[in-house]
């Protein structure tokens, strides 16, 4: 967890996924949402912490959710429906996992009595979780990069007006896949990453995924598993909240199908076609945190379907790295087609959705969340199946794309319009390795003596 990313450039993964059988997955019902979250994540949390030290610790994490059911189910359709995980601080569903892995980082720092610098990267709403997650921890200086006028202005700004010391936002000049590169970059330099104390909280860390696993079995258990087979359609760029949903049906969970909902940025649907993986240039979309074409979690997957080929996955990487593609055996291919299918959703499609939500049923989405609902409903179920879309952020931040759409502005929840009217804080920094290094140098706490 303190590592997010593993010394030889690797991503961290589970010896073995846990089991749920299906008596113990029908259990879940009618639990709230912190005791299921305990009994899932308690699982891959070990001897680690005490039981109930952990179970304080997720109650207390959730507590900074508005909605009682932390991520409640609305019905948009005969078989669909949208779990709505934007209730957190920051109105997006990596609060679900920030707020957690802030506590979770908390506790293990201050029974090492030690510093970390947390270097993450941003498309949009993972910099708002983490720096409202980790504002004011005594023992840790957050940096957060994102691409320069390539987030929401809300998205910004929840990154942004937050003012406490520990707590730096870089806007850099280029791409989200250009703030992850250098973040990466600067895990690879071993010398730097150990004198700087160097910690990652984007979705390579382990703790994001243990802990967005949760919702999916929470989800299915209200429509009924383990008796009902539920589908998920997941609007992804990363691949961390769909990986999550592969990890909940690598644990017993009964999962139909798993939908890659991506917009114009859709190298995951074209190497579910074709298994060529192959990144292009960006491009800006209406659903911004999805505009990715490196997508980091996708590597572990990829351990996976090569059967743990750990040696396999290295060279696949090394593939990327120098000729800038990864070709897929056709048995890898296979395994992930076995689970996965992919849709891609142009932005007109979403504006679409985004407007026949609004009329039809008076539902609000957000592109990101829109992106999911096209997809969905590019497939067919069975009669007794149903569908769940992850609705990954709340619609107020993304007004200007939402009243496009639908003629409609949303309602803006109060915490977010105190946030909209505060000062900013931040500063733009060229796509440079050696000059973010420095910066980092100068204002972390956590600088490590050299070894004598």
């Amino acid at each position: 967890m303190l590592a997010g990313l593993a010394r030889d450039g690797g991503l961290y993964v589970p010896k073995s996924w846990p089991q749920f059988a299906p008596d113990d997955i029908a259990a879940f019902a009618g639990l709230p949402y912190e005791e299921a979250a305990y009994r899932v994540m308690r699982e891959f949390v070990g001897d680690d912490i005490g039981d109930q030290e952990f179970a304080r610790i997720v109650r207390d994490a959730y507590r900074t959710f508005d909605h009682p059911d932390v991520a409640p189910l609305t019905k948009i359709g005969s078989q669909t429906w949208i779990l709505e995980l934007f209730h957190g601080p920051t109105l997006a569903f990596k609060d679900i996992a920030m707020q957690l892995l802030a506590r979770l980082m908390d506790r293990a720092l201050a029974r090492r009595g030690e510093r970390v610098t947390i270097v993450g990267a941003t498309s949009g709403d993972t910099g708002g979780a983490a720096v409202e997650a980790f504002a004011g921890r005594e023992a840790i200086d957050i940096f957060i990069l994102h691409p320069h006028g390539r987030v929401s202005d809300v998205q910004r700004r929840q990154m942004t007006c937050i003012t406490e010391a520990n707590v730096h936002n870089i806007a850099i000049e280029g791409t989200f896949d250009d703030c992850q590169a250098l973040v990466k970059a600067l895990f690879n330099d071993l010398a730097l990453r150990d004198r700087l104390s160097l910690a990652a909280v984007n979705s390579i860390n382990w703790a994001r995924i243990m802990a967005q696993t949760v919702y999916y079995f929470t989800a299915a258990v209200a429509l009924g598993a383990p008796d009902r087979a539920v589908s998920f359609s997941v609007p992804t760029g990363n691949f961390g909240d769909i990986f999550a949903s592969y990890v909940a049906a690598r644990m017993g969970l009964p999962v139909s199908r798993l939908v890659i909902a991506t917009n114009e940025n859709d190298i995951l649907a074209r190497t579910l076609a074709s298994g060529h993986y192959q990144p292009k240039s960006v491009i800006a979309t209406t659903s911004p945190s999805m505009d990715i074409q490196v997508s980091s979690n996708f590597e572990r997957l990829l351990f996976e379907v090569s059967e743990r080929n750990g040696g396999r996955v290295q060279s696949m990487m090394e593939d990327l790295g120098e000729s800038g593609a990864i070709e897929l055996a056709p048995a890898e291919l296979q395994r992930i087609r076995a689970q996965f299918v992919g849709h891609r959703i142009d932005q007109d499609e979403t504006a679409q959705t985004i407007k026949r939500l609004c009329e039809e049923i008076d539902y609000i989405a957000d592109p990101h969340t829109a992106v999911g609902v096209a997809a969905a409903v590019q497939e067919e179920l069975e009669p007794d199946a149903a569908m769940v879309v992850l609705g990954t952020a709340h619609p107020a931040k993304f007004p200007d794309a939402v009243a496009s759409a639908c003629g409609k502005a949303p309602n803006v929840p109060v915490r977010l319009a105190r946030c909209l009217q505060a000062e900013e804080r931040y500063e733009v920094l060229p796509n440079d390795l050696a000059g973010l290094a420095d910066y980092l140098t100068q204002r972390t706490r956590a600088i490590a003596e050299p070894q004598s």
